[in-house]
């Protein structure tokens, strides 16, 4: 029940994923790299995810209900120390023939909310400023008795509409363009998902948010230089719900809170001023 897209197969090869369709290759148990829990690749759908650095690639499992089969760009170094650490445990367990993409790097617990400010720039409002960088910050907020994992973003300065030389801040409006809600109550979640948006998660890190692409499919809207680490709680709440609240403010509305009660203090009263923006966001879905 594995599924090879055309991406991964492009880049092993027609031989190589014949195989893998074949049961040569294909682990009967994994665990899933995106929600790290036990999979069985006969009994379930399961997708193949090629990790790939500069000069290393990575064949991993996952869920074809967590992740569709892709090929993912990760960081040379990262990749290395997943196969390194891959490599110990393997090791510890004296278990050589043991394939390295059935383990998934670590990802430790955080006490405050992961936060990375990361590209792509944006056009600012100013063009006298730098580029306007969108940080994203992850935390659980409950709506009403249940609690979302949420990722919050916010520009490093105002963003302005491309290419209409405006020096207004038009980053909210933007984001409803695309079909984003202004918020009234956070004690509310978002009714339906997003469509062609999208978050991804694989290795048990954040990756990237994912727009819908003009030429069909999908394309980064915002993506990580490193791989953001997520606590415990959140990867958990995403992989009971499969959806991301994504929430997003001006710039100067919330910057680094340490806590998730903070967080929610100060996503409250963005919402109380009018200027706070959601959607709801499947996990890896187009």
């Amino acid at each position: 029940m594995l599924d090879v897209s055309n991406e991964v197969r492009a880049e092993i090869g027609d031989d190589e994923a014949d195989r893998l369709l074949a049961g040569a290759h294909a682990p009967d148990a994994y665990d899933c790299t995106s929600c790290r829990t036990p999979g069985d690749s006969y009994r379930e759908p399961t997708s193949t995810v090629l990790f790939i650095g500069d000069e290393t690639a990575v064949l991993a499992f996952a869920h074809a209900r967590c992740i569709p089969s892709q090929v993912v760009p990760v960081d040379e170094e990262q990749l290395l120390g997943a196969v390194r650490s891959i490599s110990q445990a393997q090791g510890a367990a004296g278990s050589p023939g043991l394939s390295p993409a059935q383990a998934a790097v670590p990802a430790p617990a955080h006490a405050a909310p992961p936060r990375s400010q990361l590209a792509p720039p944006a056009a600012v409002a100013d063009p006298g400023q730098q580029p306007a960088v969108l940080g994203v910050t992850c935390g659980l907020v409950l709506c009403g008795d249940t609690p979302y994992a949420a990722l919050v973003v916010e520009p490093t300065g105002p963003v302005a509409r491309p290419g209409s030389g405006s020096t207004e801040d038009e980053f909210l409006s933007l984001l409803t363009d695309h079909g984003f809600q202004p918020v009234q109550s956070v004690d509310r979640a978002p009714v339906r998902p997003l469509a062609g948006w999208s978050v991804l998660m694989a290795m048990g890190q954040l990756h990237a948010i994912l727009q819908p692409s003009a030429t069909g499919g999908s394309a980064a809207w915002w993506q990580a230089h490193q791989p953001l680490q997520v606590t415990d709680a959140w990867r958990s709440s995403v992989s009971r719900r499969s959806e991301v609240i994504m929430y997003a403010v001006p710039a100067g509305t919330i910057g680094r809170q340490p806590r998730e009660d903070l967080l929610r203090l100060a996503l409250d009263r963005a919402a109380s001023h009018g200027i706070l923006v959601a959607g709801m966001l499947p996990l890896a879905g187009t």
